[in-house]
């Protein structure tokens, strides 16, 4: 861990400076900042949580609203919390009425529905209570989530989308009705959207023994080889989505917090082996997508903190 901490990001033309917790509870007194989206906004809060607790040591469990973890701390009266919704949309898994059916040579048990228009209910409640929110979705927008058998399929107005999207169109529609949403839903809300954290697996995906043993950040010069859609390496995810979020944003106010090109060197800082279960990497393998504490997470938050100090402490003060 001292190894893989030894490393900062250092932006080549301003200076990023470590986040003050009290400071920022100073900024953010009276005030709610929440994440939604998949698992990479958790590690992203566990982060902002963990280096927030020196602040306030009578702060508090949160798990209101429909939140699946978070923390009120009473002596700045500030609440952090996260909400699950991998794919932002409403989703629920139906099975087949009857036998199962062939499509394209796969053996469909089933579908999972998605309402592109109806955010998940685990969200769906949180109109006018924050005052930052942080937004994400992502890297369950794959056939490893959603396999042919059990694949995606989208409806709009409660009726199917016809002719059926694939995935990325699919993630294109969900994210265009999204934003639309969060538009009209959070009009004075302070909201961002995290691009995607890259995946570092070596020498196959997470299900074919890809590895992320590494003791050192990539070079500049190895970061197309791994990420660019071109070459169609198993990392290709990040960069490919990042483009469809980035057009389906366009012409809204929620601001783009691209933190994947620093992320991108960090080979390094995921878990790999170290996942704290017994055979937990012969079931699962390692683990190259989520982020080791403290890490590179903290660094997101450094940027994210920045950025809320100008537009809270500053413009809105």
């Amino acid at each position: 861990m001292d190894l893989i901490n030894s490393w900062k990001w250092a932006p080549a033309d301003c200076e990023l400076n470590e986040i003050d917790p009290v400071e920022f509870m100073g900024v953010m007194r009276d005030k709610r900042i929440g994440f939604v989206g998949d698992s990479l906004n958790e590690n992203f809060v566990v982060s902002l949580l963990c280096i927030l607790r020196v602040a306030d040591m009578a702060a508090k469990k949160w798990k209101r609203k429909g939140a699946w973890r978070g923390a009120y701390f009473p002596k700045f009266n500030v609440t952090v919390a996260y909400h699950r919704a991998v794919l932002l949309a409403k989703y629920e898994w139906q099975p087949n009425q009857s036998e199962i059916s062939i499509v394209e040579g796969y053996e469909v048990k089933g579908v999972h529905r998605v309402d592109v228009d109806v955010p998940a209910k685990e969200w769906a409640d949180i109109g006018g209570f924050y005052d930052v929110l942080v937004f994400n979705t992502g890297h369950w927008w794959g056939y490893d989530k959603f396999p042919r058998e059990s694949p995606l399929a989208f409806y709009e107005g409660g009726k199917p989308i016809i002719p059926a999207p694939d995935m990325l169109d699919g993630l294109q529609i969900v994210l265009k009705n999204m934003a639309a949403y969060i538009q009209k839903e959070f009009p004075k809300t302070l909201k961002f959207w995290r691009l995607q954290s890259p995946r570092h697996f070596y020498g196959g995906d997470w299900n074919q023994n890809g590895s992320c043993l590494f003791n050192k950040p990539l070079e500049d010069s190895e970061l197309d080889l791994w990420f660019d859609p071109s070459n169609n390496g198993v990392n290709k995810e990040a960069r490919v989505i990042n483009q469809v979020i980035v057009r389906a944003l366009q012409d809204t106010d929620i601001e783009l917090l691209d933190l994947t090109h620093l992320s991108e060197f960090r080979a390094d800082a995921h878990p790999a082996t170290w996942l704290g279960k017994k055979d937990a990497v012969a079931v699962w393998g390692e683990d190259c997508m989520h982020w080791c504490l403290p890490g590179v997470p903290d660094t997101w938050v450094n940027i994210l903190w920045q950025l809320v100090r100008y537009r809270l402490g500053t413009s809105r003060s």
